[in-house]
């Protein structure tokens, strides 16, 4: 009774790190290393190991059968001190003979195993060895390694049970950890195809950058474009679609494509614009609610000129004078895209000296849950100050990386500078 007692006990334990396992595993943000270094250091856990590593198999696809990675846990500073400079593992002695032969792998002594080929110089002398292999879709990924138990006993088959079972469950767990790294990158990429270069606009100056969400796979509905309309007038068009998901994305790229046709050659007021752009969704579309934010630069005057814009529920540009000085033009912003076609559209207009500044961009840059969104804008106000006066490229990318927001969110900024004379 006593010994199903204690098989009971370790099943539960199984059961809990495996739980464990699997939230890391399928964290957003986790990396697929940090998962790695879980599932040894849960193997030790389990059956109370002094030192653990997981090696991963070479598939470089020259066949040479050796490790590509060894993650080790348990070395202390100095014994990790004493190694550094040794080179990568090849899988030689037990290490090799797993991967070769990919069976679990009890050896009382380790030094007296007949495959053992020994420590090199400054690796911590280990006694006992329990090795498992990692599966992945019927392939051998790598092995998992556990040496020394604290108690100075050797392994024992309860101990192989339960690491062996957790070996099954990191393999499924090493799996989806890979997917959620792939998902993510062809999500960046998928969401980068979509959001333009920017054309040439001399004799206007512009810069834009766009940064996905951080978490995997999930795509962002943050938008941009530029385009000269005549000769000496520019204008240009930020946006956010409510959602994160390929239907928001489709429909980014709907609305932006749809804009750009009202735009070409056109001298329509941007509220006319954008009331014309939100009949026609409406009518021929299924695109979700959408902010945005279009702006008309046209020359008033030598060296002066004018900025017309019109907000559907979006957030105010900001405007950097020649000087430095850096203002949020707040309005009163209309309704978003999507929401009520019979509300009025107005439009709003500032004086643009040569050598100013034109800031358009999306919530993502600002927005913060544990803050209201004016405290956003005014840490926004105070980073452009400090870099005014950066190039433009320079300077839409370092609002990027030093955003007030939480970082959350995906972003897009759109930069542009009226050319010295109107």
């Amino acid at each position: 009774m006593e010994q199903i007692a204690d098989q009971l006990v370790s099943l539960a334990r199984v059961q809990e790190r495996l739980h464990s396992l699997y939230e890391v595993a399928l964290s957003r943000d986790v990396d697929l290393r940090a998962v790695l270094r879980t599932i040894v250091t849960t193997a030790m856990d389990l059956v109370g190991a002094r030192y653990g590593a997981l090696g991963v198999l070479d598939t470089d696809g020259e066949g040479n059968g050796g490790l590509a990675e060894l993650i080790g846990v348990g070395l202390s500073e100095k014994q990790r001190a004493d190694i550094e400079g040794l080179h990568s593992p090849e899988g030689r002695g037990l290490l090799g003979h797993l991967i070769h032969a990919p069976v679990p792998l009890r050896a009382d002594s380790i030094p007296e195993h007949p495959a053992s080929a020994g420590f090199p110089p400054g690796h911590p002398e280990m006694r006992t060895l329990l090795g498992v292999p990692i599966h992945i879709r019927g392939q051998i990924y790598g092995n998992l390694y556990i040496a020394d138990r604290l108690d100075g006993c050797p392994f024992n088959a309860q101990d192989e049970t339960m690491v062996v079972a957790l070996a099954g469950a990191a393999g499924l767990a090493i799996d989806d950890a890979r997917l959620f790294r792939q998902l993510r990158d062809d999500a960046e990429e998928f969401q980068r195809l979509l959001v333009p270069r920017l054309p040439d606009l001399s004799p206007f100056e512009a810069a834009a950058v766009y940064r996905p969400a951080p978490s995997p796979g999930l795509l962002g509905g943050d938008w941009y474009d530029a385009l000269l309309v005549c000769e000496d007038t520019c204008v240009a068009v930020i946006g956010d679609v409510l959602g994160h998901d390929v239907p928001a994305a489709a429909a980014m790229s709907q609305a932006r494509q749809m804009l750009r046709a009202l735009l070409y050659d056109s001298d329509s007021p941007p509220s006319n614009i954008l009331a014309r752009l939100d009949r026609a969704l409406q009518a021929i579309t299924d695109v979700p609610v959408t902010t945005t934010c279009l702006v008309r630069l046209e020359p008033a005057a030598p060296g002066l000129w004018t900025l017309r814009w019109s907000s559907a529920g979006h957030c105010p540009p900001v405007f950097i004078a020649p000087d430095g000085q850096v203002r949020c033009l707040s309005i009163d912003s209309d309704a978003p895209l999507g929401v009520d076609l019979t509300m009025p559209r107005r439009d709003h207009t500032h004086p643009v000296p040569a050598g100013s500044t034109i800031v358009l961009f999306t919530d993502g840059l600002i927005e913060c849950s544990q803050q209201p969104i004016d405290t956003g804008l005014q840490r926004l106000v105070v980073l452009a100050a400090e870099c005014a006066q950066m190039p433009l490229r320079t300077f839409v990318q370092a609002l990027s990386d030093r955003h007030p927001s939480d970082g959350h969110d995906d972003l897009a900024v759109l930069a542009l500078r009226p050319p010295v004379s109107a």
